[in-house]
């Protein structure tokens, strides 16, 4: 598993995820966030390598060789740390709408979606709904990725619970909360895991299990950004 730091956001460590590291059974890769955002840079861009100064004083080199150094071909006694590139075989980008063509809107927050698309051999995108390709020239600015990057796109509504979609649901505290209390103890969340993912047929079984009150809290109330005039000079 290659990551940038991995646990249970506001809540603590993902307990299966440890016992499968300290057990020895999954091999792990470990980058700073920056880090990770590098090699995504790297991949998109076609560079050997990016470099970055955040590992100075970080015990992250030492875990991970694949983190080295090199000399500023301006000053050889400047030394910065570098990264490898990440291609991805298939990157998954979770957005909140695209059109039939594969271009692909998200506001909020962004992340390195654009870059691990860019970097990646196949792109697949998850939105909460299907517009029309003139809702998306309407706001041409909001378009994170071109249809031509585009592999496939998946129409799944609250496909990115137990996190949110900015101004379509919030982000599912209870659930984190209760995940760890699940994830600790194996066989509780192996039975979980049935319940919930092996034996649900589709995401619309699993938000229909979820209860349409706990699916109701989560809908926030409209907020509106506001609109621009692109000018129209045909």
């Amino acid at each position: 598993m290659i990551f940038s730091w991995m646990g249970n956001p506001g809540v603590g460590s993902l307990h299966a995820i440890r016992r499968a590291i300290e057990s020895g059974s999954l091999e792990i890769e470990e980058y700073s966030h920056f880090g990770m955002v590098g090699r995504y840079v790297a991949g998109a861009a076609h560079l050997p390598f990016y470099p970055l100064r955040s590992y100075a004083g970080s015990d992250l080199p030492a875990a991970n060789p694949r983190i080295r150094s090199v000399a500023s071909p301006y000053d050889p006694e400047d030394t910065v740390a570098v990264v490898p590139p990440l291609n991805p075989d298939v990157t998954i980008v979770q957005a909140q709408r695209a059109d039939a063509d594969g271009n692909t809107q998200v506001w909020g927050l962004v992340g390195v979606q654009r870059e691990a698309a860019l970097a990646a051999k196949r792109v697949v995108v998850v939105v909460e709904e299907l517009v029309d390709s003139a809702v998306i020239r309407s706001d041409p600015d909001r378009t994170l990725l071109p249809g031509v990057a585009v592999d496939a796109v998946c129409i799944v509504p609250f496909g990115a619970h137990p996190s949110f979609a900015q101004g379509y649901y919030d982000r599912d505290n209870a659930f984190y909360r209760e995940w760890d209390a699940v994830s600790r103890d194996a066989a509780r969340l192996d039975a979980w895991l049935d319940e919930w993912i092996r034996n649900v047929p589709d995401r619309g079984a699993y938000v229909a299990k979820l209860a349409p009150h706990r699916v109701a809290a989560l809908r926030p109330k409209p907020r509106p950004s506001g609109s621009v005039d692109y000018g129209d000079y045909r």
